[in-house]
């Protein structure tokens, strides 16, 4: 089993080695992806994918804290990062008192919010009072609504300075490491060497410090939508229904169970 990062060991990886993240709900799934993954996301994604929601929105911090103490529990050497649910750091008091519920709560190794310069103040009252924070800036899922859809950013010079900025105000805010999602692959090459802390891309091109996957994407298990950026490693889907299909016929044949089946 591998040896459970932490902190400082996943600060220093930065240019060294890249970085494997990959999003988790459960123990089960969690135990199956511990070994091939140095972080593992509780992510609010879970609210589509593990939900059937059409959003992120709608996720609570009771439901993000049940899922991330499944995970702990099915991979306990794994470093664990919970994602903060909308609506639960608007300002820095409230931010503080989820954070610690979740730390209280859960063996969660940090939080994530979402967020860039207009959240560093916010990011800066969780490092200052033993919160661990990863950050998210670039396309942030959370603020889909009132941007109008999932865009990509980086497409202007202007939206390049402001991720920029994004990345070192919250990296100065003392953040350890940070997700950047949906934005040029160009434009995360620059966000990357612009600060001394990882860059997990999702969306964002090669030239970053590592990368995350929602698990049930790269399993190809959601058939709701596939993003651009996913690359499917099975066929989980079709795999998962040719077995249920078997099973099924197996049962209506009275094939199942066989003798080796039976007390």
């Amino acid at each position: 089993m591998n040896k459970k990062l932490t902190i400082t060991s996943i600060k220093k990886a930065k240019g060294v080695k890249p970085l494997v993240m990959i999003t988790a709900y459960d123990a089960l799934f969690a135990k199956l992806l511990q070994e091939s993954a140095d972080m593992i996301l509780v992510g609010d994604s879970l609210n589509m994918s593990f939900g059937g929601k059409n959003d992120t929105l709608s996720i609570t911090l009771d439901q993000m804290i049940y899922h991330t103490n499944a995970v702990c529990n099915g991979a306990p050497n794994s470093f664990v990062v919970c994602d903060m649910p909308f609506g639960t750091y608007t300002n820095k008091e409230d931010a503080l008192r989820n954070a610690v519920r979740v730390f209280q709560e859960t063996p969660a190794d940090c939080v994530k919010i979402e967020g860039g310069e207009d959240k560093a103040e916010i990011v800066q009252h969780l490092t200052s009072n033993g919160i661990a924070v990863c950050g998210h800036i670039g396309l942030l899922p959370q603020a889909y609504r009132s941007e109008g859809g999932y865009k990509v950013k980086g497409k202007n010079e202007a939206e390049t300075v402001q991720l920029i900025k994004d990345a070192r105000s919250i990296e100065s805010a003392g953040a350890f490491c940070m997700v950047v999602e949906g934005v040029k692959a160009d434009i995360a090459a620059e966000i990357t060497k612009s600060v001394e802390i990882p860059v997990i891309g999702i969306g964002a091109g090669a030239d970053v410090d590592g990368q995350v996957l929602v698990f049930s994407d790269m399993l190809g298990f959601y058939e709701a939508f596939t993003p651009k950026f996913v690359k499917k490693y099975l066929d989980g889907a079709k795999l998962v229904k040719e077995a249920a299909q078997s099973y099924a016929d197996e049962v209506v044949g009275k094939e199942f169970p066989k003798e080796e089946h039976t007390y």
